[in-house]
């Protein structure tokens, strides 16, 4: 949303959609309303208080002693509900900014759950977490600080204008003669304020994704010793977001006093016309000094509201972002089909695919047939198109063009989280979260698993060997991202999650990979007994494991340029025989 283009109609909108969430929590807004005016009443009700003292004091030694006492507690009542009406607005306004801002944090978190695979691919991890961080903060003062102030000190400015009305409206009109001048100073700084804002969030997203490279990259920074250019990076990032805060805080600290000064030479006019015989001799003394002090009093609301301006300006920047990214169209799912099972027949027909629209496609006229219950193994060159392929049968994107079927039925016709039930996947890339043996292993909708299936699935992968050695067994944590354990660990926890999902689909990219050659040898032993009666892929680097699959598919350049079995492709003597010797070659060289 551009701010050039129209600052106030985007201030509104913005605004009224972020004051939207308030809904629910009418109660607690109406009670912070209804305490605010206490507030400005009580302000508005001390400057009559001053004019009945001048009366008291002119009274002199005739005043009655019931109004001496009545003007003492009238002012301590003032105090008191000015305090109680301050409080309950506050409290109220803070109660109902973290209320919104636990909305908005979750609606960030289901939105992220929903967004397709490739929203991730276009954005950088350090960005979007600076959106659920910092940008939610924002919006927290905002909401919390800044619409308590404008609110607190808005209804105070509305009791004394009306107050000021009351004694003597044609001096008041007077004195609001410069509200357009004011005005045009605040328009003016809440655009620049939206400008720098925005830029501020950019910088803070960019400070966030070194923060983020650098604690998961440690190990490699240390090695090749990148330390001072990661500080570079950091330092040159960390400016620019100095740079901008600076930027605000310039326009913050120049629009304010301007304001205040507009608003004080309206008020010093004001005392000079009050003060004129004119005035004098139509206004009783006690109305003028109630009316001047009125008018002073406006100086602290008006100052403190045009320095809530920058915060406002701050929150709306950071609501177009949030909402920008609340906005984004969640992954398609328009299939209608669920089954229990699948039998497991898996068909690419002519499929090609792109990662972006107009880009080099990754895969082209893919044609494959995977029966039930077949281990079908796709081999190729780093960057061939294999995994890619298998990242297809999830839908985790959407072909560019032809169709593929399960058990004859195209992809798009099924739920997605039905479609995804059949399917068990094991990534070269292994993710484990920070909890326990047991919570990854039986995990989503995993949860629910008996102990002894847990620990059968467990063997199979033979992760009990080391998971009986650990002081905790099931119940031991696996740190960050399962750094507490070794890679050959953490592969047989992530094969195990799959044997233990049982789905009749099994993917696996390069599930062995991290594995020593025992541990290896082992688990090919248990695959072989899972791939009984399940439709299996199976990319693999070292051919020497998929020697045995019901079908080879070696890819080239997102085509496939062969199929077949082993002994086939070998008298083939095409790329996969070419990439035999070669594995072989190196073997014998080792």
């Amino acid at each position: 949303m551009s701010v050039a283009a129209g600052p106030l109609h985007s201030n509104f909108t913005l605004y009224r959609r972020l004051l939207a969430y308030i809904g629910p929590e009418r109660p607690a807004f109406l009670l912070a309303i209804l305490g605010f005016v206490l507030f400005g009443v009580a302000n508005a009700s001390f400057s009559d208080l001053v004019g009945q003292i001048i009366t008291s004091i002119q009274a002199g030694i005739n005043m009655a002693p019931h109004e001496r006492l009545r003007i003492p507690l009238t002012l301590l009542l003032v105090i008191v509900v000015r305090g109680v009406g301050g409080f309950i607005g506050t409290y109220c306004m803070a109660l109902l900014a973290f209320r919104i801002i636990h909305r908005l944090r979750t609606q960030i978190l289901q939105r992220f759950l929903q967004l397709p695979i490739n929203f991730y691919d276009r954005n950088n991890s350090g960005h979007l977490i600076s959106t659920v961080t910092f940008n939610v903060s924002q919006i927290s003062a905002a909401v919390s600080d800044a619409l308590a102030v404008l609110l607190r000190e808005g209804i105070t400015i509305v009791a004394l204008v009306l107050y000021l009305l009351y004694l003597n409206w044609q001096l008041t009109l007077a004195f609001v003669a410069v509200t357009p001048l004011i005005s045009l100073v605040v328009v003016y700084a809440s655009t620049r304020f939206r400008k720098h804002s925005k830029r501020i969030q950019t910088s803070m997203g960019d400070v966030t994704q070194i923060l983020n490279e650098t604690l998961k990259g440690l190990k490699v920074i240390r090695t090749f010793g990148a330390e001072a250019q990661v500080s570079n990076r950091f330092v040159e990032v960390s400016q620019r977001n100095t740079r901008q805060n600076l930027k605000l805080s310039l326009i913050a600290a120049i629009s304010a006093p301007i304001v205040q000064t507009l608003v004080g030479a309206a008020l010093a006019f004001l005392m000079w016309f009050a003060l004129s015989p004119a005035a004098l001799g139509a206004m009783a003394p006690q109305d003028i000094v109630s009316f001047i002090t009125a008018a002073g009093m406006l100086l602290k609301p008006v100052r403190q509201t045009s320095k809530m301006n920058a915060d406002i300006q701050k929150g709306l920047a950071a609501a177009a972002s949030i909402f920008e990214l609340i906005d984004e169209q969640p992954e398609q799912d328009s299939g209608t089909g669920v089954v229990q099972r699948v039998q497991g027949k898996v068909e690419y027909r002519d499929v090609s695919f792109a990662y972006q629209s107009n880009g080099e496609p990754v895969l082209q006229h893919i044609n494959l047939v995977c029966k039930p219950g077949q281990t079908v193994a796709i081999v190729g060159h780093s960057g061939s198109g294999k995994t890619t392929l298998v990242n297809l049968l999830p839908r985790f994107y959407e072909l560019s063009s032809g169709d593929i079927l399960l058990d004859g039925q195209p992809l798009r016709e099924f739920k997605l989280v039905n479609l995804r039930q059949q399917i068990a996947l094991v990534s070269q890339q292994v993710v484990l979260f920070n909890g326990t043996i047991r919570d990854n292993v039986a995990y989503g909708e995993l949860s629910g698993t008996s102990e002894a299936t847990l620990i059968e699935a467990l063997e199979h992968a033979h992760a009990m060997e080391f998971i009986r050695e650990l002081p905790s067994g099931l119940d031991t944590l696996v740190g960050d991202d399962g750094l507490l354990l070794s890679g050959g660990q953490r592969q047989r926890l992530s094969i195990a999650r799959a044997l233990l999902k049982n789905a009749p689909i099994l993917i696996l990219d390069e599930a062995t990979s991290a594995l020593d050659s025992k541990s290896e040898r082992h688990i090919q032993d248990a695959l072989q007994f899972l791939m009984k009666g399940r439709t299996t892929l199976v990319i693999a680097h070292r051919l020497s494991t998929i020697e045995g699959a019901d079908c080879i598919v070696v890819m080239d350049k997102g085509c496939i340029v062969e199929s077949g079995t082993h002994q086939s492709l070998l008298a083939l003597n095409g790329t996969y025989a070419a990439l035999h010797r070669m594995q072989f070659a190196e073997v014998v060289s080792e």
